[in-house]
């Protein structure tokens, strides 16, 4: 057995600022004949439409069809997939969709209402919230098929009140994941067509004479789907560019060793880039924690992507103190941060910067993965600095609203008449001074 290569890290040594920034170095920049090629096909689909989708449905996909119609995927279709799963997995799945809309409800209540006041002269100021009319949802498909990425995007935009919900999904091969399917009956997805990669964001980004033009598009994908959707911004809306998935582990050293070594692991296995971090204080539970590793990789089916993931990007890190770990931690910004300690709820207030913050010992990571409730499309990359989870404000515009009272015009006119002298506006100030009263 070999031992797994982690880097291992001391906050109290020299050479940590080099070591520590070497372990977060990632590029986000993309291949240049990637960009090149997204961009030749976003083109072709705004240009040829359905015609460009089925050429290049039939390139990558080695998926024929007479036209993008006979790709759309019926809701009769969508209800046989969820009948033909197991009921266990029906069950699993009605669950997880469960406890997600609930979520997102509470999210709507909290921060998806209008509002609006009047001030003392009677002006009536506040905010309209609606939500968009159309999404897109990404979802990857073939082997690499996550259900749960259906739920996450597709359940929020309900609760946020969209109309319509397209879905697309790449078979290659005409390969149909019935867990997809089943999930995306469940989630109530409007419309779904087996359809992937740049020539899928195009379609839905353009729209064609079958694909319909959307708003905003989420959902994960690879580096051709993360290319189209930094080119289409703009024209329509994105959820964000993620980067390789990330954990980072806050221990006190009270949690079993194989815990958190597994969950590690959780995100480690996603691929080759993907991160996970320890931050702990003992150097005792560190070598533990070490040793669980070298013993429970031998048992997993992707242990060469988790150990390759491990050894490329991984570390253990021993800190001065718990107050230090959350120091760090917060210039990481990790996507998934567990506080793995007998008293989180201590070290809680000290993190500011994390996609999701899991709670506890018994609060596995993949428990948000599918179904805490909580979204599990969360910021990467150290964009949780300034970014937050996918949730029901990703799916709503707000507009100000403004009624101004004869008597507010009077308090206001000379405010702005004011300032847009100042910037040189003059059409600006006289609009304003046109609704003040004339003093004989």
């Amino acid at each position: 057995m070999t031992p797994v290569a982690v880097r291992h890290l001391n906050t109290t040594r020299a050479d940590f600022e080099t070591e520590f920034k070497r372990v977060l170095h990632w590029s986000a920049e993309t291949d240049h004949a990637i960009e090149e090629r997204v961009a030749a096909i976003l083109e072709d689909v705004r240009t040829r439409g359905d015609a460009a989708v089925l050429e290049y449905t039939a390139r990558f996909d080695a998926l024929e069809a007479p036209s993008v119609a006979a790709l759309e995927l019926t809701r009769e279709e969508l209800k046989a997939a969820f009948d033909a799963i197991t009921p266990a997995q029906r069950s699993a799945l009605e669950s997880a969709a469960k406890r997600v809309r609930a979520y997102h409800e509470r999210q709507l209540q909290a921060c998806g209402l209008s509002w609006s006041y009047r001030d003392e002269d009677g002006t009536l100021l506040g905010q309209k919230v609606t939500p968009l009319d159309r999404v897109g949802i990404y979802v990857p498909g073939g082997k690499a098929a996550y259900p749960s990425s259906v739920l996450m995007n597709a359940i929020p935009a309900h609760v946020a009140g969209v109309g319509e919900i397209i879905m697309v999904v790449p078979t290659p091969r005409g390969e149909k994941n019935a867990l997809v399917l089943a999930a995306a009956y469940v989630a109530g997805v409007s419309r779904a067509f087996t359809i992937g990669g740049a020539q899928a964001v195009g379609a839905l980004a353009h729209g064609t004479a079958t694909v319909p033009r959307v708003d905003k598009i989420t959902g994960p994908g690879n580096a051709y789907v993360a290319s189209a959707k930094r080119r289409v911004f703009g024209q329509v809306g994105i959820d964000m560019i993620a980067g390789p998935s990330e954990i980072l582990v806050l221990a006190d050293g009270t949690t079993p060793p194989d815990w958190v070594a597994m969950d590690l692991f959780s995100q480690a296995e996603h691929d080759e880039l993907a991160q996970s971090i320890l931050l702990c204080p003992d150097a005792g539970y560190i070598a533990q924690v070490q040793a669980s590793i070298d013993r429970l990789i031998e048992g997993m089916p992707r242990r060469d992507v988790i150990r390759a993931s491990l050894e490329g990007r991984g570390a253990l890190i021993l800190t001065r103190d718990m107050e230090e770990a959350c120091a760090i931690s917060n210039r990481i910004a990790p996507e998934h941060l567990e506080v793995s300690s007998s008293d989180p709820h201590r070290w809680e207030p000290l993190l500011r910067h994390a996609g999701a913050i899991f709670l506890g010992a018994y609060t596995s990571e993949s428990l948000g993965d599918y179904c805490a409730g909580p979204n599990h499309v969360l910021p990467t990359s150290g964009t949780a600095r300034f970014s937050s989870p996918l949730g029901v404000y990703d799916f709503q515009k707000r507009s100000s609203l403004i009624e101004v009272s004869e008597a507010g015009a009077q308090q206001l006119g000379p405010i702005a008449a004011e300032l847009a002298y100042g910037e040189g506006l003059q059409a600006h100030a006289q609009a304003a001074e046109f609704r003040l009263k004339r003093v004989e």
